[in-house]
């Protein structure tokens, strides 16, 4: 493989967002339920959720486990989140429809 940009998920901050809120919780917040205190500010999730910067995986991980999820939920554009989160018990995720609706189907 060259050294070209690798494919980014154009969801991912949406998703990030997606999360917090359902955890009703402020970016602040956020970084504490995370366990982030030391390693994150609020400028960091900010730019996470609107897409200009990706998490480091272990962030990654700790949302993944904060809604209940699979990593692969979060970075797979063709699955999206359960309709309630925390999801318990964790949820693999439902297959994206092209109309993008909440009437997805489980992947199997």
């Amino acid at each position: 493989m060259g050294r070209g940009t690798r494919p980014r998920p154009k969801l991912l901050g949406r998703k990030l967002a997606q999360i917090r809120e359902a955890l009703g919780l402020s970016q602040n917040g956020l970084i504490r339920h995370l366990g982030f205190t030391a390693e994150l500010t609020q400028d960091y999730i900010s730019a996470y959720e609107r897409g200009i910067r990706e998490p480091p995986l272990p962030v990654l991980l700790a949302y993944a486990r904060a809604a209940g999820v699979w990593t692969d939920v979060l970075l797979d554009d063709g699955l999206c989140l359960p309709e309630k989160l925390p999801a318990s018990p964790k949820h693999e995720g439902t297959t994206r429809t092209k109309s993008a609706s909440s009437t997805s189907r489980k992947r199997s």
